[in-house]
């Protein structure tokens, strides 16, 4: 790990994957508050394949610059795997990447909607195709180690993604 709390070797796997077949990647995130963003610019080779990202954190935010569905996003508060297609799909396409990799979720809980348990959506897209989406959950913590945790685990969800489909 570095001192940034992400580990080198999987982000340097993703760049070398991504460089050698000339694909890029973008992300919108919610929950992580942009350390998915931080720590793929920290790739070596980072400018050859990371087209950036948008951090949104309100309805408002997400349905104007990720085409999110409102009335949805505000029955879920915005935290669904419907939520984060929608981000990974729109990002893809607002970016001109290859890749996109959406999350949402919750870093803390909030009592008076009843969460009480720490969980995130994500979903990678591929080319305009869903790959994976999944809900993951991280133990009590700070906030700021429950969005490393997240981070880390998208990273390496998508070191899988990217080993699956053969990049």
């Amino acid at each position: 790990m570095t001192d940034y709390g992400y580990d080198p070797g999987i982000l340097n796997n993703i760049a070398d994957l991504l460089i050698h077949k000339s694909e890029t990647l973008a992300v919108a995130e919610s929950v992580t508050a942009g350390q998915l963003q931080v720590a793929f610019s920290l790739a070596e080779g980072a400018t050859q394949f990371f087209q950036g990202g948008i951090t949104a954190y309100n309805i408002g935010q997400k349905s104007r610059h990720l085409q999110i569905d409102p009335i949805h996003a505000g029955n879920c508060n915005c935290v669904s795997e419907r939520v984060t297609d929608q981000m990974a799909a729109q990002v893809v396409s607002l970016f001109a990447a290859d890749w996109g990799i959406a999350i949402t979720g919750y870093a803390s809980p909030v009592p008076e909607q009843n969460i009480h348990d720490l969980f995130a959506h994500y979903t990678i897209y591929y080319r305009n195709k869903c790959i994976k989406h999944e809900r993951i959950s991280a133990p009590h913590n700070d906030v700021l180690a429950v969005r490393s945790h997240f981070t880390n685990t998208v990273l390496r969800k998508f070191h899988e993604a990217c080993r699956t489909i053969g990049i």
